[in-house]
């Protein structure tokens, strides 16, 4: 039973895809992830080259996955807690510093408490989340004034401001918004909502993998909230996956965000699973966010 770590996405993808496939829900982030680095390369994220793994068990079998792409946290499938614990020790080994970890929480804090031990570093909670999958959709009624429309080359400037105004509401920094534009408007995958002469709200959806596609990032200026666009946006990018032929439509909520997590529970998406994002610091560095939960 061991590791197998790679800078190849294909040899990930010939050991562990049938594996990634058979949840593909649950693993959507590795599979939606995958899909971009095949389309745009080993840069679609960063500078530094991604990293991906599967673990191999005893008989040849496939018993979990993950890929890092930084400046992202590591992604991890769900798998026993000994091979999350056995995973931290091997990128600390190989010298692989990843700033947080993704994943199922049992998964996730299995690696934490490791990689703890290991280096010295303090894991905390940076999120915790919860995966939802569309059921029937429901349209709002009544929806609010305006129509969708798929974003264009035009829209460019303002995407990349409510993209970065995204990252930054969500504690991820800005991050290489006009990349993770550009990489959208490549495939049609930015919708705004647009009423009285403007855009008012923005949904995005992933490309499509192993039949489900993901919708995120769902954006609306503050000034612009409590009027309807967000739910309006995101049924009209659910609405146009299902259209497209996905098999399922998923999405994620910040547990912290009542609001959201109630729109999309109207809009007709039922929970499937809980996972968390913890971050590492050095012992001595207070955590970013005020109150953020050590691990034991």
């Amino acid at each position: 039973m061991a590791w197998v770590l790679t800078d190849e996405l294909d040899r990930l993808l010939c050991a562990a895809g049938k594996f990634l496939r058979q949840r593909a829900a649950s693993n959507t982030i590795v599979l939606t992830v995958a899909e971009t680095v095949r389309a745009r390369g080993d840069a679609a994220y960063g500078d530094q080259a991604p990293l991906f793994g599967w673990w191999q068990e005893a008989d040849g079998s496939v018993g979990g996955a993950f890929l890092h792409t930084p400046p992202h946290p590591a992604v991890l499938t769900s798998m026993r807690a000994g091979a999350a614990a056995a995973l931290a020790g091997s990128l600390a080994g190989r010298g692989r510093f990843p700033g947080g970890v993704s994943g199922g929480v049992e998964t996730a804090h299995a690696f934490a408490a490791a990689w703890q031990d290991g280096t010295g570093q303090v894991a905390s909670v940076h999120r915790r989340e919860r995966l939802y999958r569309l059921g029937e959709l429901s349209v709002p009624d009544p929806a609010p004034p305006g129509f969708a429309r798929q974003a264009r080359p035009a829209d460019r400037g303002l995407l990349i401001a409510w993209v970065e105004a995204f990252g930054q509401e969500a504690g991820e920094g800005a991050g290489a918004a006009d990349k993770a534009v550009d990489d959208r408007l490549s495939y049609g995958g930015l919708t705004l909502w647009e009423a009285d002469g403007r855009p008012v709200s923005l949904a995005g959806l992933t490309r499509p993998a192993a039949g489900q596609v993901r919708v995120g990032p769902v954006y609306t200026p503050p000034e612009l909230r409590r009027r309807g666009f967000a739910a309006a946006v995101t049924s009209a990018v659910s609405q146009a996956a299902l259209d497209a032929g996905a098999a399922e439509v998923l999405l994620f909520t910040d547990l912290a965000n009542p609001t959201s997590n109630g729109i999309y529970q109207r809009l007709g998406y039922r929970p499937v699973e809980d996972r968390v994002v913890l971050l590492f610091r050095p012992r001595n560095v207070p955590p970013e966010e005020p109150g953020a939960a050590r691990l034991a």
